[in-house]
């Protein structure tokens, strides 16, 4: 089996008060798959359910994502959320709040049906 690429997305997501990555994450993988409405799987012979789910989320603090709670935006297929340094931190003014900003990057493939 070989995975082949069909959709490739990509969303942000800031959580403004409170340092959450996850809410962050979470905000930039709705953000990535909010206007896509995926019909051709019936051409395929395949469902929505057949999907392989790649997510790349970069935030400053990979760590404090909770991937279980990020892959739960997406509906359908076989989802694996990664966390990697990127995104972006903007300090407040004062004290130590600050804004976080996430980048998700939403790969969808399917079986190409190949053995092998």
């Amino acid at each position: 089996m070989a995975r082949v690429r069909c959709i490739t997305e990509m969303g942000m997501g800031v959580d403004v008060h409170g340092k959450d990555a996850t809410k962050a994450a979470r905000r930039a993988v709705s953000d990535a798959i909010r206007h896509s409405s995926l019909g051709f799987f019936r051409m395929l012979g395949k469902t929505a359910n057949d999907m392989f789910v790649d997510v790349t989320i970069g935030v400053p603090n990979p760590d404090a994502v909770d991937t279980v709670v990020v892959a739960k935006e997406l509906p359908y297929g076989t989802v694996a959320v990664t966390a990697v340094r990127g995104g972006l931190e903007i300090p407040a003014e004062q004290g130590s709040d600050a804004i976080i900003i996430a980048n998700a990057s939403v790969i969808v493939s399917l079986d190409d049906g190949e053995p092998g």
